[in-house]
């Protein structure tokens, strides 16, 4: 209960409240374990996350789910299924053209027949162990881990605007399950996330708790093509998200484009009176700057402690990380 009050106030306050950035554990201990699942959340919690984190999207009844993305050959075992082979296909999703099997097309009870499975096996090989262990989780499910450990939760509604277009208004189940659980107001433990802008509108004036506008670094919201994503991060940008989030989450190449030079993104954002979550912190070689790895190996680890204790020196308030461990 200690961490949950930390995490409460770190979400409403900011890091003055906590020592360090928040730790916000990416889709739960996905560097250890397949993302998303029970075993990842669990172990992250273990590692002292202070955040856990799942993305949301949502089955053919209107259930939401638990997955990175709605195409969940990627993540799960549905390939394996001859019940299902009928339902591969393809789609455009955010304008692009997506082939696989999609949590739209099936329902709850259908994904819970599905186990998970590792995404990146080539980079991460020790978690294939646990491929075919875990069951996809509903965001109910992952509410319950989070408030058994007493940690915060960040969800990220993925694609709201596609799945309106299909008839799965996200944005209303999703207000359904916090009303249901209590997390409507300006003190839950909960940070809503979403790369699109008008959903986070909406849900300001529909809730009053913390919100998040993630930005890339390149590219636009995808239901906002007049305006991108580096127009957004400028000091008049920021002030209009200041507007209705409470949170920037930004790529870290936004804030730290070349090691040891941060761009003026954290200060002009604290300036316009938000908060600064940067994402992704991983400890792969693949996902580090060159001056932060060590050898040539992609899946070796470099030097993710220095490169976040640079982020924190830049006054972050959050980050989100597939190893929390490394942030302890």
């Amino acid at each position: 209960m200690i961490r949950l009050i930390l995490a409460t106030l770190a979400l409403l306050f900011g890091s003055p409240a906590l020592a360090d950035p928040l730790i916000i554990a990416h889709r739960g201990a996905s560097g250890e374990r397949p993302e998303h699942t029970r075993a990842a959340y669990d172990l992250a919690i273990q590692q002292g996350a202070d955040v856990i984190e799942p993305d949301l999207v949502i089955s053919r009844d209107g259930v939401l789910i638990v997955r990175h993305e709605n195409e969940i050959g990627e993540t799960t075992d549905v390939a394996t299924h001859p019940e299902f082979a009928d339902r591969h296909t393809t789609k455009t999703v955010d304008g692009r053209p997506v082939a696989g099997w999609f949590a739209e097309d099936f329902t709850l009870a259908e994904l819970k027949t599905l186990r998970a499975r590792e995404r990146l096996p080539d980079l991460r090989p020790a978690n294939t162990a646990f491929d075919g262990q875990d069951p996809i989780l509903t965001f109910e499910e992952v509410l319950d881990i989070a408030a058994a450990a007493g940690v915060g939760i960040a969800p990220e509604l993925k694609h709201p605007t596609y799945f309106a277009a299909l008839g799965l208004p996200m944005e209303d189940a999703f207000v359904a399950v916090l009303e249901r659980r209590g997390l409507t107001g300006a003190d839950a433990p909960i940070l809503i996330q979403c790369f699109e802008v008008a959903p986070l509108q909406r849900l300001r004036a529909r809730i009053a708790a913390p919100l998040l506008q993630l930005v890339a670094a390149s590219g636009r919201p995808f239901d906002r093509p007049d305006l991108d994503y580096a127009a957004m991060v400028t000091p008049e940008g920021l002030a209009a998200v200041a507007a209705y989030a409470d949170w920037i989450g930004a790529d870290t190449a936004l804030i730290e484009p070349v090691p040891g030079r941060p761009t003026a993104l954290i200060p002009d954002a604290h300036a316009a009176g938000l908060k600064v979550a940067a994402w992704t912190f991983r400890a792969e070689n693949a996902f580090l700057p060159e001056a932060d790895r060590i050898g040539s190996d992609p899946a070796t680890h470099g030097r993710l402690r220095e490169r976040l204790a640079r982020f924190a020196g830049y006054g972050l308030d959050a980050a989100f990380m597939d190893q929390p461990a490394l942030g302890r």
